[in-house]
């Protein structure tokens, strides 16, 4: 359409004010038109282009779908949360897969500035350059030496350190080889924290091997002092222990999602005849075996008894017995474990 100079359209305001208006309004309308629809296919080729179904969610909706990062985890499920604003100039998504948790967005922009600002945002593959470690210094080697943990058992279980803070230890949680989550605690104050889109897999998951017994404890402290003490097959549970035991029913593995990990043990968990709950002596140590031997079974998991430190207290756990009565003693403990389902 011809666009006319300002003081012509007022001219033809003045004397035809109706068709004028009308012409103007189409036009605008089918400009913004063309433009919605440029905008529209820039976005659906977007997000089409990181694995997601655009056309299965109607704006200003929500649909799930398989998400295209962790291809609904083991159970297969819709864990992907997909929505595109009612203007469909955005979409949205999150993963609610607790192992993924995959989440970001697009805008429906197209020039080259703004699409620089929205790109997506895509989880980076765990790695020792992404987290930027480096082996242990003297500083962090001399810390596990007062803990009673040589530098062999840290190399041999990939323990390392952050590189912009030597202070900070980094416990390496791999499978096959490659590192699926880290978790970093620092020695100064006593800071724990874990990598961003971590997956929770038991510590020590890859020197796990089929055998009658496994031995399972609180923390990746005691598992290295497991391991120093001659005690083979023992991994930690990735994420403590709760205040209190919550499991009412006795809920199977599958059912109850916090212990996810269990499942991801090469099967050996469920061929074990014999699982010893190492975990800490206080309430929230107890309660974790409680909820362990629920969901393992409480006829094949026995329970340590951690010894007396004097008349009222007892030592909390692996790494002090070995720290305190040495590695004879804490083989002991494990040896002397007693059948949880006994009196």
């Amino acid at each position: 359409m011809l666009l006319l100079p300002h003081f012509k359209l007022h001219f033809l305001r003045r004397q035809y004010p109706l068709k004028v208006s009308v012409n103007l309004a189409i036009h605008k309308e089918e400009k913004k038109g063309t433009l919605d629809r440029y905008e529209i296919n820039a976005l659906k080729q977007k997000v089409e282009n990181i694995g997601i179904n655009f056309d299965s969610c109607i704006p200003g909706q929500y649909t799930h779908q398989i998400c295209p990062m962790c291809k609904g985890g083991k159970l297969k499920e819709r864990s992907l949360s997909f929505h595109i604003h009612r203007n469909e100039k955005v979409a949205i998504w999150r993963c609610f897969n607790f192992e993924c948790g995959w989440a970001g967005h697009v805008m429906a922009d197209v020039g080259p500035k703004q699409d620089r600002v929205n790109k997506v945002k895509v989880s980076k593959k765990l790695s020792e350059e992404s987290l930027r470690l480096e082996p242990l210094g003297d500083e962090l080697i001399n810390y596990f030496a007062g803990r009673m943990i040589s530098a062999e058992i840290l190399q041999k279980n990939a323990v390392m350190q952050r590189v912009d803070d030597k202070s900070v230890i980094a416990f390496t949680y791999r499978r096959k080889g490659e590192i699926v989550n880290c978790k970093f605690r620092s020695i100064t104050n006593r800071k724990f924290w874990q990598a961003k889109h971590g997956e929770r897999i038991l510590y020590g998951l890859d020197g796990l091997k089929e055998g009658n017994t496994i031995v399972i404890v609180e923390g990746e402290i005691d598992k290295l002092s497991m391991e120093q003490a001659g005690i083979p097959n023992c991994v930690s549970v990735p994420d403590g222990a709760p205040q209190q035991v919550s499991i009412k029913a006795s809920p199977s593995k599958k059912q109850d999602t916090r212990f996810n990990y269990l499942l991801d043990s090469n099967g050996y968990l469920d061929k074990a005849s014999r699982i010893i709950l190492a975990t800490d002596g206080d309430g929230p140590g107890q309660a974790l075996a409680e909820e362990l031997s629920c969901l393992l079974g409480k006829e094949r998991c026995w329970l340590v008894t951690w010894p007396k430190k004097d008349e009222l207290t007892c030592y909390k756990d692996a790494n002090e017995v070995l720290v305190h009565l040495g590695p004879e003693a804490l083989r002991h403990v494990v040896e002397s474990a007693r059948l949880k389902s006994s009196p």
